[in-house]
């Protein structure tokens, strides 16, 4: 447990008011530019580098949204996840 309010392994290099959708449009940038080949190997390495802590932040958030959304269905006082997608247009749903 931490005492701390503040995500641990937070990256200083990164904002500290930065989005999820920020952080992964900024990363599929950076995939985008190396796939293309077309930089030197020095920034490749920077831009690889920034994909890395990027990568790690998207994970991060994801992961605690995950708990958010493990601990609202935990509180729903029973209701069953199934029930949820009871409202969705039967012709919407996979088969």
């Amino acid at each position: 447990m931490s005492e701390s309010s503040e995500p641990e392994s937070r990256d200083p290099e990164l904002p500290s008011d930065l989005s999820f959708e920020q952080a992964l449009s900024e990363l599929e940038a950076l995939v985008e530019r190396l796939e293309s080949g077309t930089q030197g190997l020095e920034q490749d390495l920077t831009d690889f580098q920034r994909g890395i802590a990027l990568a790690r932040y998207c994970e991060r958030q994801l992961g605690e949204a995950e708990q958010v959304v493990y601990k609202l269905v935990e509180e729903s006082d029973g209701e069953r996840l199934e029930e949820l997608t009871s409202h969705v247009d039967p012709d919407q749903r996979e088969e």
